[in-house]
């Protein structure tokens, strides 16, 4: 079993008893005192911490009493003494866990004081840890055999910052590779989804906080997020993971839609938001790594900027399927991993958009031969648009601010094309968005000049977030028709879903909650 672990970091004991009271209705499954942020700290104040934890709050969680090296992390900077002090009483409170720093550990006397406090209290356990806040270790299973061979009843806790989300893979592979109590994950935004998977992977705790105040490292989640939109409960070995690659990501709305999906449909899978830094080059070490550890149980992929020309190059690479549609119009937005090690290659966004069209519209595909359309920018969603309504006959015109880059895509169309200048010019019936301009947290920014917007054209604008972007509310200004990206979006939602679990998702569901989670 893997613990939830709410860390309390008070600064005084009537905070602390307030938020351990708060963490257990939030429902912790080990309370740890973070006794480091308690000011003019003394161990009178965690004698009565415990006992207050252990009786008034009765049939509590366990709890953890740390008082964290300066050096690792800890928000105080007390003498050694002292914190060796506050562990041995918290023992004899009647904690069941304390956390002690491997590196100080070593120290013979600090050892002895430590092993001599938990004799005298056979249900303690000690929590041996080491972190590093910069990058990862050099050595982190040489790093996890040393933490045991000093004390074997010890349970080892291993935590680094992954600065590329690449870095979680070596936490991923210690898991799988190690049997017995052990905490192993990653700190920093990269860390994040190593939070999540922990609790698949069998690490003894994970950790997350009441609120984003009382958060205790980088890229700790929230109980709240954790348990709800992660479906953190829920997770187990047999855990199915899908994600969104993106970077950012931070915006996407669609764990919330896809794992509430899961959830309505009872499925036994978490999908989780995959920050892919670095362009291609991060793009493809992420793949090969997840290709190359199956037992990972990834099934499958949502790909978005910048990515989707690097989904496609990929897959191309690898001597996957690539769906002709995708392959004409030259990205991605889906993969899906086959149970024997393949990958398979889609793109949703062109029906998404189409439908999206034709419904904002309120016309037949048909009536879109012969229309004058603009289409803003020349990335992946672009293509698919473009490639939409070349097939429906339309007349269109790419504006991107890299003209080559419009050239080219209009060329590959028997389109005309122009920079972003040329958009105080435009003449369209129909206008398209297909950049990340006016996208959160950007939200004051608008890709087309005011005073272009007439009441006769129509406006959709692919960004979702937020769902009224200041490119829709000049246009509905201008009395013209409006589309939001929540459409589009939740039109190639419903389609990947289709594809990761051969049953249609649930396209109202979907809608209220991407529009909740803006």
């Amino acid at each position: 079993m893997t613990y939830l672990a709410v860390p309390i970091s008070a600064s005084n004991p009537d905070q602390a008893g307030d938020r351990m009271s708060a963490a257990i209705a939030g429902g912790a499954e080990i309370l740890e005192l973070r006794t480091d942020y308690i000011e003019n700290l003394n161990v009178d104040i965690v004698k009565n911490l415990v006992f207050e934890a252990k009786n008034k709050l009765s049939d509590g969680p366990p709890i953890i009493v740390t008082c964290r090296d300066k050096r690792q992390g800890g928000a105080a900077d007390y003498p050694l003494q002292l914190r060796i002090d506050v562990l041995t009483v918290a023992i004899d409170a009647g904690a069941e866990f304390i956390d002690f720093e491997y590196d100080n550990f070593l120290n013979i006397e600090n050892r002895q004081r430590i092993i001599s406090a938990l004799s005298q209290n056979s249900n303690a356990r000690l929590i041996l840890s080491a972190h590093d806040f910069q990058g990862k270790f050099d050595d982190i299973a040489a790093l996890h055999r040393s933490i045991l061979a000093a004390c074997p009843s010890a349970i080892p806790k291993l935590v680094y910052t992954a600065n590329h989300i690449n870095d979680c893979f070596e936490a991923f592979d210690l898991l799988k590779s190690t049997i017995g109590e052990r905490i192993v994950f990653c700190m920093g935004k990269a860390g994040m989804i190593s939070r999540i998977l922990a609790r698949k992977l069998g690490s003894f705790l994970t950790f997350a906080s009441i609120d984003d105040e009382s958060a205790t490292a980088p890229g700790q989640l929230t109980v709240a997020q954790f348990n709800g939109l992660y479906r953190g409960n829920s997770i187990d070995s047999d855990t199915e993971l899908f994600g969104v690659i993106a970077d950012p990501v931070a915006h996407s709305a669609s764990p919330a839609i896809h794992n509430a999906c899961f959830a309505d449909a009872g499925m036994n899978r978490v999908y989780l938001p995959l920050h892919v830094e670095n362009g291609s080059a991060g793009f493809d070490s992420f793949m090969r790594n997840v290709m190359d550890r199956k037992w990972l149980k990834f099934k499958g992929f949502s790909v978005t900027i910048p990515h989707k020309d690097n989904a496609l190059n990929f897959t191309k690479a690898v001597g996957g399927m690539v769906e002709p549609l995708a392959e004409k119009i030259g990205a991605v937005n889906t993969l899906i991993l086959t149970p024997q090690g393949g990958l398979k290659a889609y793109n949703t966004d062109y029906a998404g958009a189409l439908d999206a069209i034709i419904a904002g519209m309120e016309i037949t595909k048909a009536d879109l031969s012969g229309m004058k359309v603009a289409v803003i920018g020349a990335g992946g969603v672009a293509r698919a648009i473009v490639a939409a309504l070349s097939d429906a006959g339309a007349r269109i015109f790419v504006y991107n601010r890299t003209v080559e880059k419009a050239q080219k895509l209009a060329a590959e169309f028997d389109c005309d094309s122009a920079g972003l200048d040329a958009l105080a010019n435009l003449d369209a019936k129909l206008i398209i968005n297909c950049t990340s301009i006016g996208m959160h947290p950007n939200i004051d920014a608008a890709p087309v000049p005011v005073g272009v917007i007439k009441s006769r054209m129509t406006v959709f604008d692919t960004v979702y977030n937020p769902a009224k972007t200041l490119l829709l509310k000049n246009a509905k200004k201008a009395g013209a028709k409006t589309i939001d990206g929540i459409t589009m979006f939740v039109n190639q939602a419903r389609a990947q879903f289709k594809l990761f679990t051969k049953t249609d998702g649930d396209a109202d569901l979907m809608r209220n909650v991407a529009l909740e989670n803006l």
